[in-house]
């Protein structure tokens, strides 16, 4: 099969289906390794900011969607996010660099200033390409994991029980307590009840997935979990840490500690026997915290940027 075979595109309403079998195919367009449903990619599409027609670019071969590529812009930190894929079987082929150049015309129709592209370490094909496309690495990310059979049973179970969790109409609260918490670190964009809402219609979301320790009435820290499919063969399903934080003012009170644990026995509640997150590995006391209770590191993602001419 030539490069003439393919065909780079925009999406159309009517690449719906077609789009849900590629998304299930890969772990860059499916957050999580979520099985994705109908209901789920329509969610994703709903995404703010977002427009898939102009956003979303898609390789066709045969009448077949072999890959593609989206962009997700955060326009409060002047930014837009690529993610790239395409089939094993048709890589190798300059796909991802024809993508690529065809993002880049979008993204100067946008007017935001960075590119960012996060890929595992060991793609080095991806990182050749990113090279000399321009882009330099700027941040690093650890992938880590816990076997829950090590927690402390006790701990946790006294956490769960200082813990509540997540009300619809709380979505304000959430919004400001992650921007306080997360305010000037890299990559964060402020977040808004809208986007708080968004998350919470995506599928298989629940209120007890989302816990939360007070000071009254005050929430000072909450850790936002989920259940995903394990990547292996078994079938069984692993926790996933999605967001962790505290308010800066009960920072180094034990307030991260004290939820995060309570998340995880959220997770042994629902028999669930891993858990893993992703971390910042500039961020050396969330680090800390994760390997002073067990988890160990697994991988290591890499973050290029481009600065738009």
């Amino acid at each position: 099969m030539t490069d003439t075979s393919y065909v780079i595109r925009n999406y159309h309403p009517a690449d719906f289906d077609k789009y849900v079998l590629l998304c299930r195919e890969s772990n860059e367009l499916g957050p999580s390794g979520h099985p994705v449903s109908p209901g789920i990619a329509a969610t994703w599409l709903e995404w703010p900011y977002y427009s898939p027609e102009k956003d979303l670019f898609l390789v066709e071969s045969d009448g077949e969607i072999i890959g593609g590529l989206d962009l997700r812009t955060e326009p409060d930190i002047n930014r837009v996010i690529l993610r790239c894929w395409v089939k094993p079987q048709h890589r190798r082929k300059g796909l991802g660099k024809q993508l690529f150049s065809k993002a880049l015309s979008r993204v100067k129709e946008l007017g935001v200033r960075y590119i960012h592209v996060n890929i595992p370490e060991e793609n080095k094909a991806a990182r050749i390409m990113l090279n000399k496309s321009g882009f330099k690495p700027v941040r690093s990310y650890l992938d880590m994991k816990i076997d829950l059979s090590n927690i402390d049973g006790t701990e946790a179970d006294k956490a769960a029980s200082d813990c509540r969790c997540f009300k619809p109409g709380e979505e304000a609260k959430l919004t400001h307590l992650q921007n306080r918490a997360f305010a000037g670190q890299w990559g964060y964009n402020p977040n808004t009840p809208e986007m708080i809402s968004y998350y919470t219609r995506l599928g298989g979301f629940s209120p007890e997935q989302v816990i939360l320790v007070c000071d009254d009435e005050k929430i000072v820290g909450y850790c936002w979990v989920e259940l995903v499919p394990s990547a292996d063969v078994s079938g069984e399903q692993q926790g996933l840490i999605h967001m962790l934080g505290a308010d800066p003012d009960y920072q180094r009170r034990g307030v991260g500690r004290k939820v995060l644990m309570a998340g995880l026995a959220y997770l042994m509640k629902k028999g669930v026997k891993t858990a893993s997150l992703s971390v910042d590995s500039a961020n050396h006391s969330a680090v800390n915290l994760y390997r002073s209770i067990g988890f160990v590191r697994q991988a290591r993602n890499l973050w290029y940027e481009n600065e738009v001419d």
